[in-house]
């Protein structure tokens, strides 16, 4: 049994984490609407009293695991903005931490894309919050790219709205067992964003090799990807 203060508050974010690593899986399964509480409960094996000493409805536990996820990426995408790196290996970082994260928490993903628009009133303005400093993030790296890269017809908004919509619908049809490996599917995801479909083997100034070691990056340090 946990004794200190710090032991009981390490036990009960691990149990949160467990409930809602649980919740997502059976929102992924069955839909926020289609789940009951009951449902969380016969699967976690706790009782509906023991549920709500960590949450009080079932929005709010939507809702923490839609946070839980936004600030885990947030925390990594603010990390990379502040490194010494070029905007490419930056924005490849990004694209690990992002695409790693959710190939490692698949129902979390799927729980994040589907149940965009359960949340409501401060539940919905939390999460909104999040998801636009999480936006910003990537639409600063990529200015930031523009900038070094003197791509003027480039719409920062635009491109990495893109980037945003390759990646977060991986969900609907990655099959490992006929699709590239994660650090495959990173590459593939990079290789159009920089060179576009149909410059896909474009060598242009070097830009190849430069690219090919922004994909596989030594420092790794920026990649977290919790739950996996």
């Amino acid at each position: 049994m946990p004794n200190g203060p710090e032991s009981r508050t390490a036990h009960h974010d691990e149990k949160l984490r467990e409930i809602l690593k649980t919740s997502a899986a059976i929102f992924a399964e069955k839909g926020f609407d289609g789940t009951s509480i009951r449902d969380i409960s016969r699967a976690t094996g706790m009782s509906l009293a023991g549920l709500y000493y960590y949450f009080r409805t079932k929005e709010e536990l939507l809702c923490l695991i839609q946070e839980r996820c936004l600030v885990t990426l947030l925390e990594n995408a603010e990390r990379i903005q502040t490194t010494e790196k070029s905007p490419r290996e930056k924005v490849a970082l990004f694209v690990h931490n992002h695409l790693g994260f959710f190939l490692h928490n698949m129902n979390e993903m799927k729980v994040m894309s589907r149940e965009d628009t359960a949340l409501t009133a401060d539940y919905e303005k939390r999460i909104l919050e999040l998801k636009r400093r999480y936006v910003k993030a990537l639409v600063d790296l990529v200015e930031e790219l523009q900038r070094k890269e003197g791509a003027r017809k480039l719409n920062v908004r635009v491109a990495a709205l893109a980037l945003f919509g390759m990646m977060n619908w991986v969900y609907t049809w990655y099959n490992p067992s006929r699709d590239p490996s994660l650090e495959g599917l990173i590459e593939q995801v990079l290789r159009i964003f920089f060179f576009g479909v149909l410059h896909g083997d474009a060598e242009d100034e070097g830009a190849e090799d430069h690219l090919r070691r922004s994909f596989l990056p030594d420092d790794k340090s920026f990649v977290l990807w919790p739950g996996s």
